[in-house]
């Protein structure tokens, strides 16, 4: 609650939670040790930052110590280095045995969980770990391309029977091709005479963006085919 300070919180978490009495100190201790905000008892809530707000949230869920915790796209509008230091927590949390069950549409922190459930208009289109669900869904190898013009490019390695699929990453390309099936070489020699600069081009590991990226472009295609 903004109108409290950040120990009034805690304490009034305690209460809801019905934690005895003679545990709360120990609790409240370890809550602002774990999350930071020793300092900050008593600073009212609404004048914390985002980040430090998301802490002290995250401390009055676990202030009863709840085999499980779930936390929904907890790290929305947190600075990087505020949501690093989130999932750090997180995983010192993971480590002492709580489960934590977190919503988060950035791919870069669902590596940091063991499982992962990848949603796609309301249904699970893939389940396991980040590595698991790599080589089950990624049947192509993935290429980082760096070229003049991208769109442009893109245009016309899509029109070509090189790639299954090309779409932006950064500034530069990543290219879906079949397994064994298309040289490096011969990509860059077609851009090459089609008039294109290629600056660079090497295979590389799929993020969990690549693989979930793969997937919906699989899963569209798939209902396009049963619509028609």
């Amino acid at each position: 609650y903004d109108d409290l300070t950040v120990e009034e919180n805690i304490d009034f978490f305690a209460g809801i939670y019905k934690v005895p009495k003679s545990l709360r100190a120990e609790r409240k201790s370890w809550i602002l040790g774990m999350s930071d905000l020793t300092t900050h008892k008593f600073t009212i809530t609404r004048s914390l930052a985002g980040g430090w707000k998301q802490r002290l949230a995250l401390g009055c869920a676990l202030i009863h110590q709840p085999p499980i915790v779930f936390l929904d796209e907890p790290t929305s509008g947190v600075d990087p280095i505020s949501r690093r230091r989130f999932w750090n927590l997180i995983s010192e949390i993971a480590r002492e045995g709580t489960t934590v069950f977190v919503t988060t549409h950035y791919m870069e922190e669902a590596e940091y969980c063991d499982e992962l459930a990848l949603i796609y208009k309301g249904r699970i289109i893939a389940k396991g770990s980040p590595s698991t669900i790599r080589m089950d869904s990624m049947a192509s190898d993935l290429i980082e391309l760096a070229v003049s013009t991208p769109f442009e490019a893109i245009d016309a390695l899509e029109n070509s029977n090189l790639v299954t699929s090309a779409s932006l990453f950064g500034d530069g390309l990543h290219l879906t091709v079949e397994k064994g099936a298309t040289d490096d070489d011969k990509i860059k020699e077609f851009l090459i005479d089609k008039g294109f600069e290629v600056y660079s081009i090497s295979r590389t590991r799929p993020s969990l963006e690549d693989v979930f990226v793969h997937l919906i472009e699989k899963e569209d295609a798939l209902t396009e085919r049963e619509d028609k």
